[in-house]
């Protein structure tokens, strides 16, 4: 699902934070796919938005991660969850992915793709 962001300075935030999001999320997903028991085949998506979704497989179990919702998790406040019925949420940036200057925070950015990564992964696991 595509956010709305509250303010024309936030899209253009959040334009700023989405390329190096998207590149950390892609690179630790490939690191987290090979340390774990799944196996993943990225597929491309033009719907919702267009781009790609990585699909894992564990023996019966499959599941399908839209990449941008992933980094919409990283880039935002209180992004729903992705099966959410608000099809269109409007939503706060973390300002924390970014310093005074407007530039990216990467030590903060790579600590909060871990960690949405780790929940998604540990949803995983949880999950039939």
């Amino acid at each position: 699902m595509k956010p709305k962001f509250k303010t024309r300075q936030a899209w253009e935030q959040a334009q700023t934070l989405m390329q190096p999001t998207l590149i950390r999320v892609v690179d630790q997903l490939r690191q987290r796919v090979d340390e774990s028991p799944w196996e993943g085949e990225y597929e491309d998506v033009e719907e919702p938005l267009p781009g790609f979704q990585l699909r894992l497989q564990q023996g019966d179990r499959t599941h399908v991660l839209n990449l941008w919702d992933l980094c919409f998790q990283v880039c935002c406040l209180n992004y729903p969850a992705p099966h959410s019925i608000d099809a269109d949420p409007e939503v706060d940036l973390d300002l924390q992915l970014l310093d005074a200057a407007g530039e990216v925070e990467w030590n903060i950015l790579d600590e909060k793709v871990r960690q949405v990564l780790a929940t998604t992964f540990a949803t995983l696991e949880s999950s039939p």
